[in-house]
């Protein structure tokens, strides 16, 4: 390896006392580690700091604008920053080619896209996990801005995106009762932005760009009738799913149950109305002021603000 890659490393987390290990183990050639951290209860400080990384915190309200902050208010070392999740690992190949490709960068390009290959009780679900999934995590400093979707951002790039030969490794050590809680959770920030979404032309679904062409599909067959059967026979049978063995049905099944949690969300959602709110609340003013609080309901939360 000729030289250290430029780049300064930014690991968001919240509770990572298990995964955080990993990650930092897998940075020792960054001279630049930050965990951005949403203020956690367990060791994830400790471990950041006996490490060596730098530790900051701020008050989590969505991925993009987590990733905003930390970019706007952190003084990084580097012009190139790697974004990570607790759960991911950098491999020796991709520094390598991080080191052998930055310096030569041209100043028309604002990112870099890889390949994220996801692991699960110990193996590569290569076929089920969909692979390859391609992810915009090496960014230009200042090239880029970021912007919620659903449980997760996409992003703003000046300049052009180019790809990376080799993997990011995603490896959650955390367990199935981790797993099912987190996508809970996610289940209904995706239904929340699915319903709130306007309807967008179906054309990315031919681009040569691999991650307007995914973002096209999820689109395309998020009305499907059977939408979870749809897609376990998809990345079961048509992606090869089973190819992956016992882990691979498990898997696949799993995230069908997904996709019918997050339809069950966007029912109950539409059931009581959330997306609604503001013109309930002037209904309920309205009555108020003409004095018919008998027959009035407190309001449920809206989840989709939180």
């Amino acid at each position: 390896m000729p030289s250290l890659p430029p780049v300064s490393c930014l690991v968001y987390t919240l509770n990572e006392e298990v995964n955080l290990p990993h990650c930092l183990g897998s940075l020792g050639w960054c001279d630049d580690v930050i965990v951005v951290d949403s203020f956690s209860k367990d060791q994830t400080e400790a471990i950041a700091r006996a490490a060596g990384a730098r530790f900051v915190q701020h008050e989590f309200t969505g991925f993009g604008d987590q990733r905003n902050w930390s970019l706007e208010h952190i003084a990084l070392k580097n012009p190139w920053a790697l974004i990570l999740d607790a759960d991911e690992r950098v491999p020796t190949e991709l520094v390598a080619e991080l080191a052998e490709r930055l310096p030569g960068t041209p100043a028309t390009v604002g990112a870099f896209r890889l390949r994220r290959r996801f692991t699960m009780w110990g193996k590569w679900l290569r076929y089920s996990s969909l692979y390859p999934t391609w992810v915009v995590r090496l960014i230009r400093v200042g090239s880029v801005r970021y912007v919620n979707r659903g449980h997760a951002e996409t992003q703003q790039v000046q300049g052009s995106i180019e790809s990376l030969r080799n993997d990011l490794i995603d490896e959650n050590q955390k367990g199935l009762e981790a797993w099912w809680e987190r996508h809970i959770h996610y289940s209904m920030k995706e239904a929340c932005y699915e319903l709130a979404e306007a309807k967008v032309p179906l054309t990315g679904m031919f681009s040569l760009d691999p991650l307007q062409r995914r973002a096209a599909v999820k689109r395309a067959v998020r009305g499907l009738p059977g939408r979870p059967l749809w897609f376990f026979l998809y990345t079961y049978g048509i992606r090869l799913g089973f190819m992956d063995g016992r882990e691979g049905f498990r898997f696949c099944l799993m995230k069908a149950i997904y996709q019918a949690m997050i339809g069950l969300q966007k029912f109950e959602l539409r059931r009581r109305n959330c997306l609604r709110a503001p013109e309930r609340d002037g209904l309920v003013k309205q009555r108020m002021q003409r004095g018919e609080t008998q027959s009035l309901r407190p309001r449920t939360a809206n989840p989709c603000s939180e």
